[in-house]
């Protein structure tokens, strides 16, 4: 316990004798993770919107002619309802069709009002229990009497994927980079420490003082500058975040039908993320400088 409470004493004691070298280090890592939360939020946003979007289209509808009967619609659907993949298939009246827009439009659905007749047509909508027969009960559809038109957004699924795969491989490739750079900050702050204390650590090495005992404080320091910058980057991601879901919240949810990620949600993963994170990259800064200046 005496050499940890000592450890700890002189991980603080450095730290404010280079106090200027610390708060860059600080400055730097900070910013760091603020570019990083930018991609985090980015990626998990966009993610749960592709999950959210692949599930609305997880259905085909077919538009049913005007002189299409109730009995033909009927038929359609049990026959519909017999085909492998298909979990439902159910009638959607024009009306209903209406209403959905509506409730998709929140507060502008007053502006379906100025429109004198409903120009949404009748159809019947396939539920999806197999996504890769999809093609073939699209196919199949076809095939009915008295329908306009078979819609099913396969290829706008398939371009999201791929779209947001793309963003989470870039994502990932710019913070392993942003990593990279923060370590190599701290490893230089806490090399500068080590070229002021040489002398001194050659005296504790000269009267028998272990190498983890040289070590400890450095790390501490390390640790430190990591843990003072994943408590500013947390607090001002959910102050920012915060203030662009309250402006922006609502009118992406009207517009995408889908809502951002809540904000404390969100920073209570960051919160663990970026702790986690600031002390990984302080011990490894502080790692690498002892490796080549202590000879660890």
């Amino acid at each position: 316990m005496k050499s940890f409470g000592y450890t700890l004493k002189q991980s603080f004691v450095q730290f404010g004798r280079n106090l200027n070298m610390s708060l860059i280090s600080i400055f730097a890592i900070t910013c760091m993770m603020l570019i990083l939360s930018l991609f985090f939020i980015l990626v998990i946003n966009v993610s749960t919107a592709a999950e959210t979007i692949k599930g609305d289209y997880d259905s085909i509808e077919i538009f049913l002619d005007d002189k299409t009967t109730p009995e033909q619609a009927d038929d359609m659907i049990t026959d519909l309802k017999a085909q492998d993949g298909v979990d439902d298939a159910y009638y959607k009246s024009k009306e209903q069709a209406m209403a959905e827009f509506r409730d998709r439009w929140g507060e502008n659905g007053y502006l379906l009002d100025s429109l004198e007749d409903n120009p949404l047509p009748n159809s019947v909508v396939i539920v999806i229990g197999d996504l890769e027969k999809a093609d073939a009960l699209a196919a199949h559809a076809e095939k009915f009497d008295g329908i306009e038109d078979v819609k099913y957004y396969k290829s706008t699924v398939d371009k999201l994927l791929e779209a947001t795969r793309f963003v989470q491989i870039g994502a990932l490739v710019i913070m392993i980079f942003l990593i990279i750079i923060s370590i190599v900050v701290v490893s230089n702050t806490i090399k500068l420490t080590v070229f002021n204390r040489a002398e001194e650590i050659s005296i504790m090495k000269y009267v028998g003082a272990t190498n983890w005992f040289i070590r400890g404080p450095f790390l501490g320091e390390g640790i430190i500058i990591g843990i003072i910058s994943a408590a500013i980057s947390v607090g001002l991601t959910y102050f920012v975040y915060g203030k662009l879901v309250d402006m922006l919240g609502e009118q992406v949810y009207q517009m995408l039908s889908m809502p951002m990620v809540p904000v404390n949600f969100l920073i209570v993963n960051f919160a663990w993320i970026f702790l986690a994170l600031g002390v990984s990259i302080g011990s490894c800064g502080s790692i690498i400088s002892m490796r080549r200046f202590l000879d660890a």
